[in-house]
């Protein structure tokens, strides 16, 4: 199976042949429209299979399928003591295992912003995923943990790890969190700003079975977006 995810910056229905090229079974897409309100009959018919979240019609996240792909959109919660997190948008793939598509905000939270969205639903929904792959843009690096907090970046991971659950780029190159040599973000579309905030994780079944990891390459899809692609195969 091949899973990509990308933010694509906006305007996805004028990209998505672009990474459609990747031939990938399963694509997570962050800041694209909603295609169902798209009004644009190309995206339409290539977006036929789909789940879609977001504030707005024209920037949210969405899961792309296959056509023959049996995608179910799950009702887990997205609110913690109170407060709704966003976005999150888990999914059953081939009633054989779930994805947790990621987009993660500030969300005008003073405290919990990106990765303390995640650390919040992390805490609702848990149990739910230690069969999964969790994709998408996590906005987040350990380079930007702060002292007193106890969600860091690496506390995520953790959390993560515990239910069986790790990075398929740290596992695959054997770099550490926080000092990956690989960027996924080029800063207002800067080359000399690079980060790594996109992440693919996944549970150990999959881990095993990983043929390939790739990052896309700034030369080829910079002018497209400031995130790179990332793409996964993985033998089912």
């Amino acid at each position: 199976m091949r899973i990509v995810t990308w933010n694509c910056n906006g305007a996805f229905r004028k990209k998505f042949s672009q990474v459609a090229g990747f031939d990938a079974d399963i694509y997570v897409i962050q800041e694209c429209e909603n295609p169902a309100e798209s009004g644009n009959p190309p995206y339409q018919r290539w977006a036929k299979n789909h789940i879609w979240t977001g504030d707005t019609k024209n920037k949210g996240l969405a899961v792309f399928a296959r056509p023959e792909i049996d995608l179910e959109k799950l009702d887990w919660s997205n609110r913690f003591e109170g407060h709704f997190v966003k976005h999150f948008l888990p999914c059953r793939i081939n009633r054989d295992f779930e994805l947790l598509a990621v987009w993660t905000h500030r969300n005008n939270s003073p405290n919990f912003g990106y990765i303390g969205q995640f650390w919040k639903y992390l805490q609702v929904n848990k149990a739910r995923l230690n069969t999964s792959i969790v994709a998408g843009d996590f906005n987040s690096n350990a380079i930007w943990d702060e002292w007193d907090r106890w969600w860091n970046h690496p506390d995520v991971v953790n959390a993560l790890k515990q239910i069986g659950i790790e990075s398929l780029y740290h596992a695959h190159t054997g770099e550490q969190q926080g000092k990956e040599t690989k960027a996924t973000l080029f800063f207002q579309r800067k080359r000399e700003r690079p980060y790594h905030i996109d992440y693919v994780f996944a549970s150990k079944k999959f881990r095993k079975r990983l043929k390939k990891f790739e990052i896309g390459q700034v030369g080829e899809w910079l002018e497209f977006s400031d995130h790179m692609p990332i793409f996964c195969e993985i033998d089912m």
